[in-house]
């Protein structure tokens, strides 16, 4: 579709429908053409502890940050479309290295969380990037602290042992995916969890990641235009 038709249905809608862009704060978009400009993906790959490779598509600062925790945070659910986009790419990106069919897992958001929000903000994004998500049955099975409230140590001790899959999983083969990452804490236990049940996790996939596990955290980086 032209991109003026586009924008004038856009515009259209806002009337019916005020919202500000999530990324800037101007009036009448959920997210200008300006902010969108800032999603284009620039691909990381890095490493977590335990060698997982984990492909993320934006840092986690600017208008990508802005956008995310206002999906998470402030039922904006008109952004999973936009966000989804890059996520897409590089989904795309870590499937196209792997030898094998690859199933594609999210990591399980907490009850609490998902009583809260009444969504699954991971699932949405998977949803409008395209990806088909596996039923596998992980779950996060005991109440967790905020990870956002602790340090590194803190996030690692918080999750351990946090998640389980109902179902044996012999001979599968996965990819996990989530929202932004950080230490990776939560990756690494999903990954355990998977393992536990018999399942090969093959890496991981994020929308964003935080740009100081690029200055101290990870041991492999590299960055793909």
């Amino acid at each position: 579709m032209h991109p003026a038709i586009v924008a004038a249905a856009l515009d259209a809608l806002a009337v019916l429908v005020p919202v500000s862009c999530a990324g800037c704060g101007s009036d009448d978009r959920g997210l200008c053409s300006a902010c969108r400009s800032q999603l284009v993906p620039t691909l990381v790959e890095q490493r977590l502890d335990g060698g997982l490779s984990v492909m993320s598509a934006l840092p986690y600062d600017g208008v990508a940050r802005r956008s995310i925790l206002a999906l998470k945070e402030q039922g904006r659910t008109d952004l999973a479309r936009p966000l989804g986009r890059p996520l897409a790419v590089a989904v795309a990106a870590a499937v196209a290295a792997m030898d094998a069919t690859i199933e594609v897992v999210i990591v399980p958001a907490s009850g609490r969380s998902y009583r809260r929000r009444g969504y699954d903000p991971v699932r949405l994004l998977a949803r409008r990037a395209g990806v088909p998500i596996a039923r596998v049955g992980l779950r996060a099975g005991r109440g967790l602290a905020t990870q956002k409230t602790l340090d590194r140590e803190g996030r690692m001790a918080n999750v351990v042992g946090s998640m389980h899959a109902t179902r044996r999983l012999s001979g599968r083969r996965f990819l996990l995916l989530d929202d932004v990452v950080t230490t990776g804490s939560t990756l690494v236990e999903a990954a355990r969890a998977l393992r536990s049940a018999g399942a090969e996790v093959v890496g991981c996939v994020t929308l964003a990641y935080t740009p100081s596990r690029l200055l101290g955290l990870s041991t492999e980086t590299a960055q793909r235009q």
